[in-house]
Order: structure tokens, then sequence, then C-alpha cells
């Protein structure tokens, strides 16, 4: 037995005796810590590889000092040994914002909600906490991650955990099923990434016709909803908005009359939403297009199951982290409807990749590929890199084309016209060796190639060029420090472990 064989094992059988103290069986211990019996008994017999993060988890579950070496609520940083080559295949896991949504849209229902392979991410437990403590009884019912969500008559808005929803962008979501339920409510200012001062006003011009007024007060939205009020015309979108297009259809799916919303977002998660709203007898016309006409329910009560399509964004997070390694990886279940633009672009930049044959995602809407990478020599576009609205370049893919224009011969000029200040925290990339030059808050010029060294950096707080930085690190020489990366962990479920199942070499740690 190895030195640290034997430290594992004396480290099991001390969570093996806490855990017998505390009267908790191995299967309770692994809900309490939302992993598998087989996991824990793994840890207990020495056989798996244990992070400080994990023990002090283990340790906080159990109230047991001998394993408790970290504070849990201490902010979790990375460690990243650059310069590997990644190789296997990999799973895109269910999207991120569609998952959110869908958690919003449980609230339209008064029976039992169960959405399969829901992402455990920071951003879904912020909104569970919101969900739970209005009374919304939430249950991860296996390894699979399926939840359960049942929706009381009533709700206790009064015991809304403020705190949580101000830490999430989707609360803003909570306004149009609520409108339903209650006459008037108060929602905390919505928080998230700091993108910049993103209005409200859109989202008021799609409630209004509904009959919903919000009035902006001390930190909070307070909220009413008069009856008998409907649409009389069709509700034109000020702003073609994924989050708006989400607030109207939700406030649509209970008007029992028809509603026409024009401009409205086609992307992957409204559509994700409307295949959902089906499965609650709502009828939608003109999905995937800019035009919805939706006829609502008033009354929506019963047990559905919806499984939530990939996450075109993790996949092209993925995709991004093989080519700047120069590595061959697959990566399965990329949903090709929201990627061909992006797609086309690299193909043009000398991206060289194996596709599959289209296949079905379990929502059985969604068509989804296989893609495989190989290492390839790019050179800059000849054009400026600009995001559109579906089905052009994804807004929240354009940060990955930073890292890799960086990675190309030549110039690249990316215009990121959305955000008033995502573009700025992609120079964070200089620090590792980049050479990216801020023209002005919406625009970046990187000159390429760059010869990536290792650094140490805060995490931005932004979830995209957060991990273009670890995606950088991984190609940089030297080992790399990411520190306080709970922004990243609202966006994508372990993914430093599931890029070491690549080979990639990063460690999480809190500071002791």
């Amino acid at each position: 037995m190895t030195q640290s064989d034997s430290y594992l094992a004396r480290i099991g059988t001390l969570i093996r005796d806490a855990r017998q103290h505390s009267g908790l069986t191995q299967a309770q211990l692994a809900t309490e810590l939302k992993t598998s019996q087989s996991a824990i008994n793994r840890i207990e017999k020495g056989q798996q590889n244990l992070t400080l993060d994990t023990l002090a988890r283990i340790g906080s579950a159990l109230d047991s000092e001998l394993v408790s070496v970290a504070p849990v609520a201490g902010p979790s940083h990375l460690r990243v040994k650059g310069g590997t080559t990644l190789s296997g295949s990999i799973d895109v896991k269910s999207s991120k914002n569609a998952g959110v949504a869908l958690l919003c849209a449980a609230l339209l229902n008064t029976g039992t909600t169960v959405l399969r392979k829901v992402a455990r991410i920071e951003e879904v437990n912020r909104l569970l906490e919101v969900l739970e403590s209005i009374g919304v009884r939430t249950t991860w019912l296996n390894e699979q991650n399926d939840l359960q969500l049942v929706v009381p008559e009533r709700l206790d808005l009064a015991r809304m955990d403020a705190d949580a929803a101000r830490r999430t962008r989707s609360i803003i979501m909570f306004l149009g099923p609520l409108m339903h339920r209650v006459d008037e409510f108060e929602l905390p200012y919505a928080g998230g990434c700091d993108l910049g001062t993103r209005t409200v006003e859109p989202h008021m011009t799609a409630l209004r016709p509904f009959g919903l007024k919000v009035l902006a007060t001390e930190g909070s939205y307070h909220a009413s909803a008069a009856r008998g009020v409907s649409p009389e015309r069709p509700i034109v979108l000020t702003e073609r908005g994924d989050t708006v297009t989400e607030n109207a259809l939700l406030a649509a799916a209970r008007y029992e009359g028809t509603t026409v919303i024009r401009n409205a977002s086609p992307n992957y998660m409204v559509q994700d939403l409307c295949f959902f709203l089906e499965r609650l007898g709502v009828q939608i016309e003109g999905i995937g297009t800019t035009t919805l006409r939706v006829t609502g329910k008033r009354d929506i009560r019963g047990d559905v199951e919806y499984a939530p399509s990939e996450d075109p964004i993790e996949a092209m997070s993925l995709i991004t982290a093989a080519i700047v390694t120069g590595s061959e990886i697959t990566v399965r279940r990329v949903p090709i409807e929201f990627m061909e633009i992006e797609l086309a672009l690299l193909e043009e930049m000398g991206f060289a990749y194996d596709r599959s044959a289209e296949y079905l995602a379990e929502n059985g809407q969604t068509r989804l590929v296989d893609i495989t990478t190989y290492p390839s020599t790019l050179r800059a576009p000849i054009d400026k890199i600009h995001p559109m609205p579906f089905p052009g370049l994804n807004i929240d893919n354009l940060p990955f084309f930073a890292v890799i224009a960086a990675t190309a011969e030549g110039q690249t000029m990316l215009h990121d016209w959305v955000y008033e200040n995502r573009a700025i925290y992609l120079t964070e990339l200089n620090k590792l060796g980049g050479k990216v030059k801020l023209l002005d808050p919406h625009r970046v010029l990187i000159d390429g190639p760059t010869h990536w060294s290792g650094a140490e950096l805060v995490c931005p707080p932004a979830l995209r060029p957060a991990v273009v930085i670890l995606i950088a690190m991984l190609a940089a020489k030297g080992t790399s420090v990411l520190r306080s990366v709970y922004v990243i962990n609202r966006g994508y479920e372990d993914l430093a472990l599931r890029l070491n199942a690549l080979g990639a070499e990063i460690e999480t740690f809190r500071d002791i």
C-alpha cells in the first residue's frame, strides 16, 4: 500500500466511524451530499480521491471536526496544471438556461412536475431555495438528477428567501407565473452575472397587456395584477430577449384566450419551455420562429414529466477546450441546430472535425449529433465576429471565440454589442500571455497565435468569460490558479471533474 493509499484508508475509516456515530446509513449520507451510495462506499474503503471541498462537505454533514478541514462557506478555487492534451469522450449536460426556465414554469402547475437530468448548478440551487421557501416541495429522485416539484394550491410568498432570490437573475421569470396566482406580490431585485445595467422594462412591456403593473421600491419589485385584463392585440416585444419571451409565454400559458407574441426569441431555452408548456396542455404555434400563437388554460393541474435538451453553450465550451489544447475528443449530444453558425465560422478558420448522423434528444424534438475534434491550425476570420439572435451566433458563445482567436494566426475583432462591459473581462487573457486590446466597452482586438503561460487570476464576475480564462489555463505552460469560481459553478456542473476525466489536471481547493 502506498503512502497515499494509506492516507485515504485512514480518512475513510474516520468518515465511516463518524457516519455510524451520527446514526446515518451510507445511503442517507449520500442523499445529504447529493451523491451516490457507491461513492460513499468507495470513500469509506479508501478507494476515492478526496478534495478539500469534499472533505469539508462531509465534515459538515456529519458534524465531525475529524474530517472538517475547511469552512464550507469559504470561496472555492481551481489550481490548473496546463499544457496537457485532452482525449476521450464527454456528454453535454442538459441546458442551464432551459432548466431555470422550467423551474419557474413549474409554478404554473399545481400537480407534480418531474424534470429529467436537471443540471445541479448553483443557479438551480438558488432557485430551489426560493421555491422551497414559498412552499414548493422539491426532491432529487436519483443519481440521474431527475427532479420532482410539487406546487401547493397556496404559495407563502411572504416567506420568500430574499437572499437566494437576489443571487439569481432568473427570479424575474417568477412574474409571469405568479401574476395568475396572487393579486399582489414582491420580488427582490434580480442579481446574477455582472453584465452591466439591464432594464426590466422589456418584461413590463410584455406583461402589461395581461394586467400586470410593477413598481420598483427599495430593494424589490412590487407587482400587482388586475383581473379580467387580456391582450387586445398582438404583443410586440421591444427586445428579442430570451427571458422576456419566456415571461410572456408564462403569462400567456394560463390565459384562456389566444395570445400572439411577435419578435419572440426562438432560442434553445425558449423552445424547451414551449415543448414543456405543450405537455401542460397549452397550445403553441410557431415554435422556433419569431411569432408565437399561444392558447392557454386557466387551470393547470396534473402530473407531467419533461427532459430539457442539452446545452449548446456547454457544447461550445468543450469544443473550445479541445481546440485550444490541440486535442482529439468526442463531444456527444451536441444540439446541432443551435451550433451550426459557430461550427461554420470555425470551419472557415480551419477547424477540422467530424460529426455523426443526427438523432433526437429525450424531449423528442431537439436534434443532436456527436462531434469529434481534431488538432487544427487556425487562421483569423476575414470579418469581425459578432453575435445575433437565433439563428445567428449565440450571444453566450461569443466569448469563447476570444480564446479561439488567440490561438489562431492573425488578428480578430470581437464585437459584443449586447452587454456594455462583458468584453472588458476578455482582457484578463493578457495575464496568461494573450494579446487582447480593448477598443471600447463592446469591442476587442485579438492577435494570435499565443504562447500561453501560467498565472494566478481572480475569476471574472461574468460566467462565460470566467470559463474562457479556465480554458486558456488548460493550454498555459506551468501551473495557474483561478480564484473564487462560484460564478462558474452557477452555470456548469462539475466542470473541473469532467475535464479531468478527459486528461486535464485541475484541483479544486479552498483556503484553510
